[in-house]
């Protein structure tokens, strides 16, 4: 096709007759003037229609359009510094490929629900466009953080014979004859490949069979999980810590027109710089209690506790030796203090909650085998992590980061959903 271009990219093209190919986002019409704003997934343009400069049936086609039409437009482009992108087409031509029924999706005001269950052309509208171009935008920085330093990606498995956070919240499955599970973490793979490649990262969906309806779960969600052999829990806050500030300061440069759509505050943001704070969950409880939330010693933290934790500090906090008996069994306890496990979480402000969840591995053979036992999770199933514990082990450390939390957080999200293009929760499987 003569001279195609994108809506994206016109401003380089300014003087020149283009060809748009997309979708009607709106019309309007003045006299012998024709006004369409035309979409194409890159971005949106208005295209004025003259009736003297355009061949006869050019109107009649273009009044017969509907939202959601589908057509193929030629116009020359030109500078206007009024205009969303600072270029407008001058229309020369229109074909017209489908007219679409009468869109479900309005300017009105739409509930949830109506909303979610039209997802499949809701992501069409801007809200929810901006969303997901900031998530791809994340997962990039993302892939560029590890892959420039040296880590290797690795693709773990979605079936799994055996649990990895907790035998509860597990997606059951026949797997010719035998039980099988839904991934709640690549980690315990991911271990056995920072074995072969020193540092490793595995990313993917991951699968909790969790009854909740918070605005912080979805029953599947992608997982960014980096496992680096030798390292330790300090370690691990700093390569955390340092990929936080490299891929939220990349998304603030490069989103800067969708995060403004989204009308999101970016001062927090904008403090995402190493270091963080850091304390222990000890000076957390004091902390806490200071501040008059209601916890006792031992308990797991929530939204709560998280929230106030958060909003003490100006940027994300390390909370880190938590009480080994909450933690997974694979946590290497404190050598200082075994009831505490060298795990680490770090708590996003604006009560977005933890964001990274992780921490050092038990390395050796028989605390291991003992923490199975004390767990009740059958030793055959893990045979072969404890052979990562049999040949050649060395101390490792991790974290697992999810995505939608995550640009929950950025985007400023009420929802997980909305950070989700197709979102996974208790009573919705479709679209």
């Amino acid at each position: 096709m003569e001279n195609l271009a994108s809506i994206r990219n016109l401003k380089s093209c300014v003087g020149q007759t283009v060809t748009l190919r997309g979708w009607v986002y709106n019309k309007r019409s003045s006299g012998k003037i024709r006004f369409l704003l035309l979409r194409d997934g890159s971005g949106i343009v208005q295209i004025v229609f003259v009736k003297n400069n355009v061949p006869e049936g050019t109107f009649e086609a273009l009044d017969l359009l509907t939202q959601e039409s589908s057509v193929i437009v030629t116009g020359k482009v030109r500078e206007d510094a009024r205009a969303k992108g600072g270029v407008e087409l001058d229309g020369l031509k229109v074909e017209t490929l489908q007219i679409a029924q009468e869109y479900p999706i309005g300017p009105k005001e739409h509930g949830p629900d109506f909303l979610l269950s039209n997802r499949h052309l809701w992501l069409r509208s801007t809200r929810p466009h901006a969303i997901l171009q900031i998530r791809s935008r994340f997962v990039k920085a993302v892939r560029d953080f590890f892959d420039g330093d040296g880590f290797t990606l690795v693709d773990t498995p979605i079936f799994t014979p055996a649990a990895c956070e907790g035998t509860t919240n597990l997606f059951e499955t026949d797997y010719f004859g035998e039980k099988a599970y839904l991934s709640q973490s690549g980690q315990l793979y991911a271990e056995a490949a920072s074995k072969a490649f020193g540092k490793v990262y595995c990313f993917g969906p991951t699968f909790r069979a969790e009854k909740s309806k918070t605005r912080r779960h979805l029953t599947e969600f992608w997982m960014i999980e980096p496992e680096v052999a030798f390292n330790d829990l300090e370690d691990n806050m700093k390569l955390a810590e340092r990929f936080l500030e490299y891929t939220i300061q990349t998304v603030l440069k490069d989103c800067a027109e969708q995060l403004a759509l989204l009308e999101r505050d970016t001062t927090k943001l904008q403090n995402v710089r190493a270091p963080f704070p850091r304390i222990s969950y000890n000076e957390a409880i004091d902390l806490l209690k200071q501040k008059g939330v209601p916890t006792e010693w031992g308990n797991d933290f929530g939204s709560p506790e998280e929230t106030a934790l958060a909003e003490h500090f100006d940027r994300p906090v390390f909370v880190h030796r938590f009480p080994a008996k909450i933690k997974a069994f694979y946590m290497k306890p404190d050598p200082t203090d075994p009831s505490l496990a060298l795990g680490v979480d770090c708590l996003a402000p604006e009560g977005y909650g933890e964001i990274i969840g992780g921490g050092q591995r038990e390395e050796s053979y028989e605390a291991l085998l003992q923490r199975l036992h004390e767990h009740g999770l059958a030793e055959a199933n893990f045979d072969w992590y404890l052979d990562l514990r049999k040949y050649g082990s060395v101390p490792s450390a991790g974290f697992g980061l999810g995505v939608e939390r995550t640009v929950a957080w950025i985007c400023g999200l009420d929802h997980l959903r909305e950070a989700a293009a197709f979102p996974r929760m208790i009573h919705r499987i479709k679209p």
